[in-house]
């Protein structure tokens, strides 16, 4: 069955649209969804079914995935990260939301999501209302992960129909949130002190 198109406005999101998606996420739906950078791919992170299908889209093993959450605001945080320093806090609430990713040390949560020996957890507060309004419906973040065009020349697909197009075998849900932007999130590792730029992208740190 060919996954599901739907439309939904950023400023005022559609609340009997998000409430729909939220109940096929928690019945295990994997869902493109738009950010404030790329479009990303993601699932419930309390459903393992779900997850082992996320896993099988992006072409990788469970325990292979680097995890990154979509969380609705900083107090979801603490539930998967250990050892969060007074500093990378003021860091993370003086630039979130925004286009950034941050790498935080993995407390005991995270392993038994994906049955891995993660130590790191890649966090993310969009600065779009598609995301955060179905992950404060769902009440708990989704896992994420970036979607890739094959092409030499665009990495990150941008047009949700052209993404439907490509992707509707293969997930339940895609979200046209309008076009995407092709720059991913700046990801900035605060396992290490001073924190540490990895990748330079959409989002510059205050």
């Amino acid at each position: 069955m060919a996954a599901e198109f739907i439309k939904l406005f950023e400023e005022n999101p559609d609340p009997r649209k998000i409430k729909h998606i939220v109940e096929r996420l928690k019945d295990g739906a994997v869902v493109i969804y738009p950010t404030d950078t790329i479009y990303g791919l993601g699932c419930d992170l309390t459903n393992r079914k779900a997850i082992d299908k996320l896993c099988w889209v992006k072409g990788i093993k469970p325990g292979k995935i680097n995890l990154s959450f979509i969380c609705e605001d900083m107090s979801h945080i603490s539930d998967y990260v250990k050892n969060l320093s007074t500093p990378t806090f003021k860091i993370m609430k003086k630039n979130l939301p925004g286009p950034l990713t941050f790498i935080l040390p993995a407390n005991s949560n995270v392993p038994k999501i994906v049955n891995a020996n993660k130590k790191t957890v890649g966090i993310r507060i969009p600065n779009n209302n598609i995301p955060i309004e179905i992950v404060k419906s769902l009440g708990n973040p989704l896992i994420s992960t970036s979607i890739r065009e094959d092409d030499d020349i665009v990495e990150y697909p941008t047009d949700p129909e052209k993404i439907y197009e490509n992707f509707k075998n293969l997930v339940d849900i895609v979200i046209d949130g309008g076009y995407g932007k092709n720059i991913p999130s700046t990801v900035i590792d605060c396992t290490v002190e001073p924190a540490e730029i990895i990748r330079e992208g959409l989002g510059e740190v205050q």
